[in-house]
Formats: C-alpha cells, structure tokens, sequence
C-alpha cells in the first residue's frame, strides 16, 4: 500500500471544500423563479398533509400549535 503525504492529503481537503463551498452560492435567473415559485415547491402545498402533522407533533409533544414556540407542554417555559 502507497503511503500518501500528510501534505497532500491537506492539500486536496482544502481543494474538496474550496470547490464545495463555491459551488453553493448560485442566482436565480429571471426565468428560473416560475419554476421555483410552482405549487410542488412549497412546503404547505397540502392542506391535509400540514394537519395531519400537526395533529402528530400536538400528539408527542401535548402542546397546541407548539410550532416557532419554545418549551414544551409541560408549563415549564
């Protein structure tokens, strides 16, 4: 088995996340936003979906709309 260089290894480490880190930021063109903007892009794109976990995560943490709140059910806040 050939030993690489500790030296090296460094190097393409740096390289990996230089390459990864600007590869990240990325504009949205005019044209792209119709497409980023659709229905199945959402989040809340459906309306039984978002209840039915709200109604799990109101069932685990026994707190009502507990979502963006901090503590928990327990009156502890």
């Amino acid at each position: 088995m050939v030993e690489v260089p500790m030296k090296h290894t460094l190097r393409a480490l740096v390289w990996l996340a230089s390459v990864t880190a600007l590869t990240g930021c990325q504009n949205v063109k005019p044209w792209q936003r119709g497409t980023l903007s659709d229905m199945t892009m959402r989040a809340d794109r459906d309306p039984l979906g978002m209840a039915m976990s709200e109604h799990m995560y109101f069932s685990r943490e026994a707190a009502s709309g507990g979502r963006g709140v901090g503590g928990g059910g327990c009156g502890c806040n």
